[in-house]
């Protein structure tokens, strides 16, 4: 189960790289995430996806989880409307 971060978690995170992908239903706002992680976020960096479909919370994580290691799946903060997930890139 993806884990949801509070306020005060969100606001200790800096995130190098912010995707839009609200409006956009599954697979969309994993192939930003994707294409994002592959090209944009560096190793060390983390990325924030912005995500109006709630499917992201636990396909992202799965996503992460099956990197081997690359990615880390650090958490979504829900804002009301839309999901702010953060993934950190390690390789």
């Amino acid at each position: 189960m993806a884990k949801q971060l509070t306020k005060e978690d969100v606001e200790k995170i800096k995130p190098d790289v912010v995707v839009d992908a609200r409006g956009q239903s599954c697979p969309g706002p994993m192939l930003e995430a994707k294409k994002a992680l592959g090209t944009k976020v560096k190793p060390g960096q983390i990325l924030e996806l912005l995500s109006s479909d709630h499917g992201t919370r636990n396909d992202l994580e799965t996503m992460c989880e099956r990197s081997k290691g690359k990615w880390e799946y650090i958490g979504y903060y829900d804002t009301g409307g839309y999901d702010r997930h953060f993934v950190k890139r390690h390789k």
